[in-house]
């Protein structure tokens, strides 16, 4: 079983508010500490089917222009998401099926892509607007049983299994394979950075903080516990991890390097969701810019306040 590292944003930043602050709340963290931040989703290659765990943003999905008050910058398009699976060597008709980690946009954004595909989605949210017209959806009651000390999974073939993992939507998995001795975790938002798995803190992104509180300590047992190669979504050092095989050890965090130069670019007037994609086009709601939206306004995709929108 191999599996790939699908890259198709790079050299972004995460803010210390927002990768650590859902619990204590992100006053109490210093906005200027920033972490190295991408997009990077996954395939399982094996040997008999190719299995791909999330899609990516939809191709043309406007890059951010980050400014002081950014929280989260995804980075630059590195190239599009299908590109990036076609560098790797794959075609779409190759895929058999897709595990999703979420609804969110970013990880959904291509899976019309897929017409032959099964789209394995948790059935808690299959009913999301991410999903809507796709007659390839297979909803999972996670009728398996446990998976050590996560209550409820849904065993996909041998040695890749689906897992119930609710809190940062109310229909999140991750997805653990089995390889060579070595159990490597697939998910989405869990964390949003390596670091925030070392120092035991949620981000201020979920559905159900209690929830997301669970599935932070489950997965932090499970690392203990089995030896576990951690595959995150909007870090490089995901994909580092997955080229070392390097094995998470609570008391041995990874060095945090330095964030990169970050382009400054020119703002367009459209407005992305950093959580969900949801782009904001002013010429689609008569004209009002995102600046004279009311306070309360939230994203109409994911329901997050004003401030996570950055300028595109």
């Amino acid at each position: 079983m191999i599996i790939k590292a699908i890259t198709f944003r790079d050299n972004g930043f995460l803010t210390a508010p927002f990768v650590f602050g859902g619990e204590e709340g992100p006053e109490k963290f210093v906005p200027t500490v920033k972490y190295r931040s991408c997009l990077t989703n996954y395939l399982i290659d094996a040997g008999d089917e190719v299995i791909l765990v999330d899609t990516g943003l939809p191709a043309g999905t406007p890059e951010e222009a980050p400014d002081e008050n950014t929280q989260v910058y995804t980075g630059q398009d590195v190239c599009s998401y299908m590109d990036a699976l076609a560098a790797l060597g794959y075609k779409p008709e190759q895929v058999t099926k897709i595990l999703v980690t979420h609804r969110h946009i970013d990880h959904t954004g291509e899976l019309r892509s897929f017409p032959n595909a099964q789209i394995f989605v948790n059935e808690d949210e299959t009913d999301a607007e991410e999903f809507k017209g796709l007659n390839n959806i297979v909803p999972v009651a996670f009728t398996d049983g446990p998976y050590y000390n996560f209550p409820e999974s849904q065993k996909i073939r041998d040695g890749v299994y689906y897992i119930r993992a609710k809190g940062h939507t109310r229909g999140t998995s991750v997805v653990v394979v089995e390889s060579d001795g070595l159990f490597y975790m697939l998910h989405g938002d869990v964390t949003y950075t390596d670091e925030a798995l070392y120092v035991n803190r949620l981000s201020v992104v979920y559905d159900d903080v209690v929830a997301a509180r669970e599935t932070l300590d489950r997965v932090r047992e499970f690392v203990q516990n089995h030896p576990t190669v951690y595959l995150s979504t909007h870090t490089p050092l995901g994909r580092e991890n997955l080229e070392k095989k390097r094995i998470v050890d609570l008391n041995n965090p990874p060095e945090t390097l330095p964030v990169g130069d970050v382009v400054f670019k020119t703002a367009t007037g459209k407005y992305v969701c950093s959580v969900c994609g949801y782009v904001y086009d002013p010429a689609e709601h008569d004209g009002t810019p995102f600046e004279e939206l009311p306070d309360d306004w939230r994203c109409p995709r994911c329901r997050q306040s004003k401030d996570k929108f950055n300028k595109a």
